[in-house]
């Protein structure tokens, strides 16, 4: 049905709706905060946030979360920070909470774990796939007050430059540092992040980018160091239990969803090295992965490859 065009029109436009309908219902304020981001600065940016080096792979340039250009456009990016906003709302519908409170919990359930196993010092820290940057300036934050507001230097990477110039726009206190380029490629040097993270990125890649991106996180990460992942739980009885019409739907707007509910996340990273730490569900429809790059082979100086 998703490959039938007329079809996976009227699909991408009733998903579409669903989102915008439960923001708006929410007290999001989805066309005004659209507007507000079309009359700022965002736009003056894009040239000055580009790389134009970068090469987007093909799996980056299908239609998905509804926009034909993908995250290639300036709707896309406009409407990304209220999309970000009603997340948590979906998550716990039925306990009538404000969007701030539900994304307050959202972050935090993933902050507590990931703190768990993170160097006791945090110097370094690399959003991979940071959108407008909500998860960046969360995961911030969370770090400097972690460390009595110690100094952490943060960067959000992504491959869409409108994401990044309106997380650049919107970042009010100018101390993260926003990235265009290549998540399996970021030209960072070796051992550089003491905390890498992924957060609802996976469903959005095929297997093999996750895998390249695996490889290319352990080498920036540095021994100690820890990777966090936040993304659809396969297990959560919410997901299991969602109606196949309404599943079909929100798959009509991920391309890569059968890719991501049948790939096995942890053998990958234990494969590719890592020392994989734990799997716990976030909240009733996510899961927390934890990996961490061993200290042991650092110091009998294997080489990463």
């Amino acid at each position: 049905m998703i490959q039938t065009k007329p079809i996976y029109r009227v699909m991408k436009h009733q998903a579409r709706q669903v989102i915008i309908k439960t923001a708006e219902k929410n007290g999001i304020s989805w066309r005004d905060n659209c507007q507000v981001l079309e009359q700022s600065p965002a736009k003056s940016l894009l040239s000055q946030i580009t790389n134009p080096n970068v090469t987007y792979p093909d799996y980056y340039l299908l239609p998905f979360h509804a926009y034909d250009e993908g995250n290639l456009c300036w709707q896309a990016a406009f409407e990304a920070m209220s999309a970000t906003q009603s997340l948590g709302l979906r998550i716990w519908k039925n306990e009538n909470l404000t969007w701030e409170v539900a994304q307050e919990r959202l972050r935090n359930s993933f902050h507590d774990i990931l703190d768990s196993y993170s160097p006791p010092i945090v110097n370094n820290i690399l959003d991979i796939g940071c959108g407008v940057g909500v998860s960046t300036k969360t995961l911030h934050s969370y770090y400097q007050k972690r460390q009595d507001n110690l100094s952490v230097q943060t960067i959000g990477l992504d491959l869409s430059p409108y994401m990044l110039a309106v997380a650049k726009v919107t970042d009010e206190n100018q101390e993260i540092d926003w990235k265009h380029g290549l998540a399996e490629g970021t030209e960072f040097e070796d051992n550089s992040f003491d905390v890498v993270t992924l957060q609802f990125i996976l469903h959005e890649l095929p297997r093999q980018a996750t895998k390249a991106i695996f490889q290319e996180i352990r080498r920036i990460l540095r021994p100690g160091g820890v990777l966090g992942i936040v993304d659809n739980n396969p297990g959560s009885k919410v997901i299991q239990n969602l109606p196949a019409a309404l599943f079909l739907l929100m798959k009509s707007t991920e391309p890569w969803s059968d890719d991501y509910y049948t790939f096995d996340v942890e053998k990958a990273l234990i494969e590719l090295g890592f020392d994989y730490q734990i799997t716990l569900p976030s909240d009733p429809r996510h899961r927390t992965i934890v990996a961490t790059k061993s200290e042991a082979l650092h110091s009998y100086g294997m080489i990463y490859n």
